[in-house]
This record gives structure tokens, sequence and C-alpha cells, in this order.
């Protein structure tokens, strides 16, 4: 370029020798700042002497190159002496002026990357790089830096290299910039894939869809849930689909939660009973969120799904038990029970609690108040009782109450246990207290005036382990009876009027069955009276102790025959108890004499349906055969419906 440059001069100069015919300033015309820091330069010192000594060459070269826009640089000759023209000024930054310093001592920092370059262009060979780092101390440290640049050998008009011109151009920023990003988009790629790693391992189905119900972002359950997108846009889907609202109330297609999210509701976890093509129907929960562009208008909803079959029939089947447990707590003769420990409260006490212990369940609201209804005999084996349980045992206690409405003794035996929390920690402690007041064991009552007639009862029946009390007058004995255990009353008719006295007793006739002692004097008639009155036997004096303890025996053979039914008649209740209202039905339909067929027609079931019912009655009530259970249903008064008739069918039963 040099060269065509100077034979363009030469064309219309003429030719003009080396150092020869140019005015000193010609070639600074229109040079700048820099042309005129080359003028005011002293040049006299440096190598290349004086400016009006300066070859053609050198001058055409600095002429061009201040007058180019473009950043150039020129190292001439052996010292490889700086110029450079206004445009390069700036990538100088701070360091000290370079016009007229070598080359090597300019750059120093960079020289080991610059000097090869600059050698190639002396030897005659151009270089051109492209965004080439260089390490550069433009402003006081060293930093790393992109150029691009071109190296081009200066030529005389003899052909030989005097000096090298640079044409650069820094790429620092853009290289900069495009490392930025790159890294941002690197960047963006990494989080794109763990937003998708994120979204294809959600537990849930998550969905995004435009207006129309397409999905533009949806991961895998979502696919699987919702095959056809939103049921509330897809017709055939919403054969499959009935969603409901908190209440239970069947919600319209209107009210799904895609379609309120579309008018700018948030819609979260409405529960849908879905029942595909092939498969069992199964719970679905879906939540609805609108999505809102810039203007603020409604374009797309995020639709999320879950899979709560096992959850919902899991809350199903414990509403199931706890209404089977409320049934039979309402129904049960024993009281069962719920206490906090740490505030002492009572949370829940059954009905049966007002009948054993003879007052309202409100009016027992606390520990305090239950302790203070035991016998103060049995307090505290019942204090500490509670105490174990605390620490996580188990228990079953005897202990003896005083009734509040008629101050009655009775014997109760209670199943203390304990109920861990989540953190294992034991705040409450349950409870089934069951009324075994009418449990007999060898226990007996003896009613005398005489000393000796009282003596002489009360050995005999001590010598055959029987626990006795003795009482001096029936008065004394009556103000007793309410609080006394179950045994038999041996009752001395002689000086008392043991008429009046049985026929008294007969309000615990239950638990305190009445064995008369008197002379009759051939009198058949007073032991009848003495049996009407209310005695279960009558024996006459003289006796001897083997009537005695017969008398006794079956006296207490009679309480046990009362307990036992007594238990079997609540063993009865208990089971009828847990039964559900459509299973007692099915059970009143078998008591009957009805059919599968029938009590499913009377029911509006299905046979198939009454059958299952049928076999968890069976189960509930422990029978192995219809009979079985029709004895147990019988016991605890349970009543046969009415039933259509039908002809039975072979096996139909």
């Amino acid at each position: 370029m040099v060269a065509v440059h100077e034979q363009a001069l030469i064309r219309r100069f003429g030719a003009i020798p080396e150092g020869a015919g140019v005015e000193t300033g010609d070639f600074l015309t229109g040079g700048g700042q820099v042309a005129a820091r080359i003028r005011a330069h002293d040049w006299r010192s440096t190598p290349l002497g004086p400016i009006e000594t300066w070859p053609n060459t050198l001058r055409y070269t600095l002429s061009s190159m201040l007058n180019s826009a473009f950043p150039t640089y020129l190292a001439w000759g052996p010292n490889l002496t700086s110029f450079y023209n206004d445009a390069y000024r700036p990538i100088l930054g701070i360091k000290p002026e370079a016009l007229g310093r070598p080359f090597p001592e300019v750059w120093k920092e960079s020289w080991d990357q610059v000097g090869p370059v600059t050698e190639l262009a002396l030897q005659g060979e151009a270089t051109y790089l492209e965004d080439h780092g260089i390490t550069t101390d433009r402003h006081g440290t060293r930093e790393q830096s992109h150029w691009t640049f071109a190296y081009s050998p200066v030529r005389d008009a003899s052909g030989s290299v005097q000096g090298v011109l640079c044409h650069v151009h820094e790429t620092t920023a853009r290289i900069h910039t495009e490392q930025h990003l790159r890294s941002a988009l690197k960047e963006i790629k990494a989080q794109q894939a763990r937003f998708n790693a994120l979204i294809e391992h959600l537990p849930f189905g998550a969905g995004l869809f435009g207006a129309d119900g397409q999905a533009l972002l949806i991961n895998p359950l979502c696919r699987e849930f919702l095959p056809g997108g939103p049921p509330s846009l897809d017709s055939d889907a919403q054969l499959h689909w009935t969603g409901y609202d908190t209440e239970g109330r069947v919600v319209p297609v209107n009210e799904y939660p895609f379609m309120r999210a579309m008018r700018g509701e948030v819609v979260h976890n409405m529960r849908f009973l879905h029942r595909p093509r092939d498969g069992n129907a199964c719970w679905r929960r879906i939540s609805g969120i609108p999505v809102r562009g810039d203007d603020g208008s409604i374009r797309q909803a995020i639709v999320v799904v879950q899979d709560v079959d096992r959850e919902q029939r899991a809350e199903a089947a414990l509403r199931e038990s706890e209404a089977r447990f409320r049934r039979y707590a309402e129904h049960s003769a024993n009281v069962l029970w719920l206490a906090d420990l740490d505030s002492g409260r009572l949370d829940y006490l059954s009905p049966a609690f007002a009948q054993v212990w003879g007052m309202p369940c409100a009016d027992m609201p606390d520990i305090a108040g239950w302790l203070a209804s035991i016998h103060p005999e049995d307090r505290g084996a019942a204090a500490h009782a509670l105490e174990l349980v605390g620490d996580g045992e188990t228990m079953v206690l005897e202990y003896r109450i005083l009734r509040a409405s008629d101050q009655a003794v009775r014997r109760i035996r209670d199943t203390f246990f304990p109920i861990p929390a989540e953190d294992g920690q034991i705040r409450l402690a349950g409870g089934i207290a069951q009324d075994v007041t009418i449990a007999t064991s060898l226990r007996a009552y003896v009613v005398a005036r005489g000393a000796d007639a009282r003596h002489r009862l009360v050995s005999a029946l001590q010598s055959s382990g029987y626990a006795v009390q003795a009482f001096a007058n029936d008065q004394d004995f009556l103000k007793m009876a309410g609080s006394l255990m179950p045994g038999c009353v041996v009752l001395d008719m002689a000086e008392i009027d043991g008429f009046v006295t049985t026929t008294e007793m007969k309000a615990y006739r239950s638990h305190l069955p009445v064995v008369a002692v008197g002379a009759s004097g051939g009198d058949v008639g007073i032991g009848v009276r003495a049996m009407k009155a209310g005695a279960v036997d009558f024996l006459e004096t003289p006796w001897t102790s083997e009537a005695l303890l017969l008398a006794v025996r079956t006296a207490l053979a009679g309480i046990r025959d009362a307990a036992e039914r007594s238990r079997a008649h609540e063993a009865s209740l208990n089971r009828i108890a847990t039964l559900s209202e459509r299973e007692r039905a099915v059970l009143e339909g078998l008591l009957a004499g009805g059919t599968n067929k029938t009590i499913a027609r009377t029911l509006g079931l299905s046979p198939r349906t009454v059958e299952i019912h049928r076999a968890r009655v069976m189960d509930a009530l422990g029978a192995h055969t219809l009979p079985e259970a029709v004895l147990i249903a019988t016991a605890a008064g349970v009543r046969p419906a009415h039933q259509e008739c039908d002809e039975i069918q072979p096996g139909e039963r």
C-alpha cells in the first residue's frame, strides 16, 4: 500500500530523492494532535535526526497514517521508533508518551506476544490476527485484552523493509460480551435442564395450558392424568370426570378449576372422581392458577393434578371407623374415656359414664374429679396406675367408686393404655371402664338381732370360705344395702319383721338375694310369704350347715347366671353397635328371612352389594352361621324388617 502511495506521489511531483525536495511540515498537514506533537518533539537527539532529514517513505507513511481514522501504529527503523495517530492514542491509556520511544519499550509487558509478529513483518511477512489475546498495562494494572490487528512491512523505494505498520482494533469489550453471553446461555441451558429435571420428577401432575386447552408445558404425570387436556374443554372426557365441592355437591363443568382460572380465580384442591374407560375409578385433586400477561390479560393457566385415591379411600375408611367407634361408644355398657395427662383434662367420656357413675358426663371435666369419685381406699392405686401409663405401661386395675346419684358402691375394672404422639411422647391416655359389680365371689351378709344366732351364722359361712359382714339390726343393713358389693343376704327373721325387710330388699334383688331363716312352727305359709316378699329361699330353724351353705350357693349362682346373661347381652349390643346403618338394615332383612335378592330390592342395592354387607355383618358379629348371627342379633334386641316375598332359589341364601 505504501509503495503504491509513493508511486502516486512520484507521478504527481516527479522523482524525489530520499530526504530532498519536500518541505518539512508538508507531510504532517491534517495529522491532528499527534502531528502537532511530532512537530514539537526534539528529534535531533534521536537516531532519526531532524524531521527535514527523514526519508520520503517515512514521510509518506506518516502522512497516510496521521490522516487515517483507524487506530494505527508505526515502528520505524532499527530502533523501531514509535509513531501513532490520534485514533490510536486512547489505546495507550495512561502510559508515558510513546512518541519517539522504541516499540519494545512502549509495550514491554506485551513484547513476548507482540515481538514475534513484529519480527515477521520486519522480515517482509504480513500478519493478520483476529481477537488475539494480549497482556497490557494501560491503566496501572496488567490486564488481559483482545485485539484484531494487521502487521505489515513498510518498504522503501528499493524494496527494503524500513518499518512495521500496525492497524489495530481492540475487541476486548466484544469478546467479554460474547463470553458473558455464552456464559449466560450456558446458565440458561443449565437452568432449563434443572427446571426440566424438577418438573419431570414432581410427585404430581403439572401443566401450563393455553386458553384453548392445548398443553404448552407439561410433565409426565400430568400427561398421564390428563391425556386430553383439562376435562372442562373435552366433552368426551367430561363423561368420565365428576367434580365435588367442599360440601360434597357435584360441580358443574363451568366451575371446574381450568375454567375458573381462565376467569382469574385461583382454585385449590377440588376433588374429582375419574372413571376411565379401562380400569378402576380413582380420586384426583385438581388446582387451577391463572397466568397473566404484561397487559394483565389471562391467556394461560397452570393446572396441578394430584393422585389422592389412596388418601381419599383412607379418609373414607377412617370416617367409617370413627363412625363405628361412635356407634360402639354410644351403645356400649362400658365407659370409654380419653384423658390429657399434661392438662389433666378428660377429653372424652362415652354415654355409659352417666349410667355407671350416676352423673352427667359434663359434670366430670378432669382427672381430679375422677379420682375424687373413687373409693378412698382405692384412690392411691388409681393415681399410681395413671403415672405408670404416662411412662408407657398398659394397666388393668379394679377399683370401687361411689355413685353420685345414690352413693352406691360399684366395682370397676378399668384398662388404662398410653397413646403416644407422633414424637413418641405420651401425653394422652385412654381407657375402658367396665362395671363388674354384678360379678360376685364368696360374699355373704348376716342380719340377726340375737348375738348367738348371728355368731352361729357367721361361723358357718366363714368356715366355708365366705367373706362375711354382720349387721345387728335390719335398719343398719338397709342403710348400707345400696353400697354393698354383690353377695347373699342371710336374714334371721327372729325378733325383726323379716317380711318388711325382705320386701324393702326387692330393689337390690339382682345383686343381694335374700335367704330367710326362721321358725315356721309347722306353718308352711310363713315360708311362702317370705318368698313372696322377695326371699329366694326359706331355711327352717333349726338349720344345718349343709342346708345353709346349699341355700347360699344357690342364691349366688343366680347372681352369676344374671351376670352371664348381662354380659352376653352387652356383648351382643357391642357387636351390633359396630355395624353401619346399611349393614344393620341387611341384618334386619336377614332376621325377617329375606334373601340377597329381596333385601337388595327393599334397600335399592344390588344383590352383590348385599352379599358384601352380609359377609361384613357375619364378621362383625363373630358368627359362623346365619342361625348364630340371628341368635346374637335377637339377644341384642334387633327386630326383623318387613321384606318383600320372593321364591327362594337354591343356594340363594
